[in-house]
């Protein structure tokens, strides 16, 4: 993995900005049609077409989004610690000649 930062110049809603990141293109190309599409999206749905409420909007669904991943991570990670916790327990179990059953 390269840490060498290479420069980006894109547009959000049509405004330019520029990024410093050592992610690879497709990664940006990504991140900006990601953050673009969300703009778009909010920009449709406030009153007075505000950038800053749209980009607030924006930065709430993201959040939103990261948030829930988040979670169903941290449940995901529980249930295979759990199982892994299992078959631990069963595999001690079958060493000393003792079977569980389900």
């Amino acid at each position: 993995m390269t840490t060498e930062k290479k420069n980006y110049n894109f547009l959000i809603a049509g405004v330019p900005y520029k990024l410093k990141t050592s992610h690879d293109d497709a990664t940006v190309q990504e991140m900006v049609d990601f953050v673009n599409n969300k703009m778009n999206q909010a920009m449709g749905v406030t009153k007075n077409g505000s950038f800053q409420n749209a980009a607030v909007l924006t930065a709430m669904n993201i959040a939103e989004e990261l948030i829930l991943l988040k979670r169903k991570a941290a449940r995901e990670l529980e249930k295979l610690e759990e199982k892994a916790l299992s078959l631990s327990q069963e595999l001690e179990n079958s060493k000393s000649g003792k079977v569980l059953n389900n």
